[in-house]
């Protein structure tokens, strides 16, 4: 055997190992040998296939989804109902990241002036609404999962388990908490001038969110205009998102592993329903924005409405997220009346 062919044997198996790294570690155990050895055949008759390549991604991205439970045949009922409040939670955290960032730049536009077109004002109205509802969503859900993780902390049955990834929310809250208050003070939307809508949002809860999620920003692409900013907001802008991560992973990692009573995952997840019909309101607010056609003056308060790339591809995340989220809700309730029934 020559050495040409060696070599391309070699090829053909490390780009099978890689293809099949989208299936899951559980599903590759027990399958990923034998469709390894069927993809390097395959690879060495048909090199390059985009066909190929995108099957694999697809299907191994609903093997992902169907052990993580949101898709796929449901497992038993709290099991089920668990995966669903994980899922639920990371695809709001998602949501908020981005959907957060793209409000706090229209209202930062809004402190400063009227935007004069119909899209503009109806969705900036429509999404403030929304992100007051899932406030006041947020806290009905965190309160009672909070109360339920120190009562199963406190009683010491699978403590680090859920001690460990809690505390890590914490500390990521708290460093969101901490710098969003330490750099508001440079919120753009100070100085702006009197109208008669100018107080639709108060000026410091648009603050503190412009501070959580300044780093969400088209300026990256821009290193020259992000050399201005002081190094002091550089650093946070590297520091907030990771904080945002953690958070993330803290919480679908505590929701994971908390033991939740029938009756409190029913009520989690009912709010989780509520909670996906103010994303969707929010989204359509979003929308309206995007879509509003009609023309801008070019000066600096009524530019802060113009709609970048980064705007819509904030749009394509937040749709994403409402997809899975309503998704892991339908999942999880329909767990739930099984186990009920």
């Amino acid at each position: 055997m020559g050495p040409d062919v060696i070599a391309t044997g070699a090829s053909s198996a490390r780009r099978a190992r890689r293809l099949i790294a989208w299936y899951p570690r559980s599903w590759r155990a027990h399958y990923g040998e034998e469709f390894c050895a069927l993809l390097e055949r395959e690879i060495d008759e048909q090199p390059r296939s985009m066909r190929r390549a995108m099957n694999i991604a697809w299907s191994g991205t609903l093997a992902r989804a169907s052990e993580s439970g949101l898709a796929g045949m449901p497992g038993d009922g709290a099991s089920q109902e668990r995966s669903s409040l994980a899922w639920l939670a990371a695809s709001l955290a998602a949501f908020l990241a981005v959907g957060l960032a793209v409000w706090s730049q229209l209202v930062v536009g809004w402190q400063w002036t009227s935007p004069r077109t119909p899209g503009t004002t109806v969705g900036i109205v429509v999404m403030s609404g929304a992100v007051l509802a899932l406030a006041v969503l947020g806290v009905c859900a965190v309160a009672p999962i909070v109360a339920t993780v120190v009562v199963q902390i406190s009683r010491g049955a699978g403590r680090w388990r859920v001690l460990v990834p809690t505390a890590l929310a914490s500390v990521a809250t708290v460093v969101l908490i901490v710098g969003a208050r330490r750099f508001e003070n440079g919120w753009p939307g100070t100085g702006g001038h009197h109208w008669a809508q100018q107080g639709l949002v108060p000026g410091g809860v648009a603050a503190f969110l412009w501070a959580a999620t300044i780093a969400i920003t088209s300026y990256w692409a821009h290193p020259g205009a992000l050399q201005s900013f002081p190094a002091a907001e550089i650093a946070w802008m590297v520091v907030s998102p990771i904080a945002m991560a953690a958070l993330a992973c803290g919480s679908v990692t505590t929701l994971r592993r908390v033991e939740l009573s029938a009756r409190l995952s029913r009520y989690e997840l009912r709010v989780g329903q509520l909670a996906s019909v103010a994303m969707t309101a929010f989204l359509l607010g979003a929308i309206a924005w995007l879509s509003d056609g009609t023309p801008r003056p070019r000066s600096i308060p009524s530019n802060l409405f113009h709609v970048g790339a980064i705007d819509v591809a904030a749009a394509v995340v937040m749709a994403v997220a409402l997809l899975c989220a309503r998704q892991a809700v339908s999942r999880g309730i329909g767990a739930a009346r099984r186990r009920s029934a």
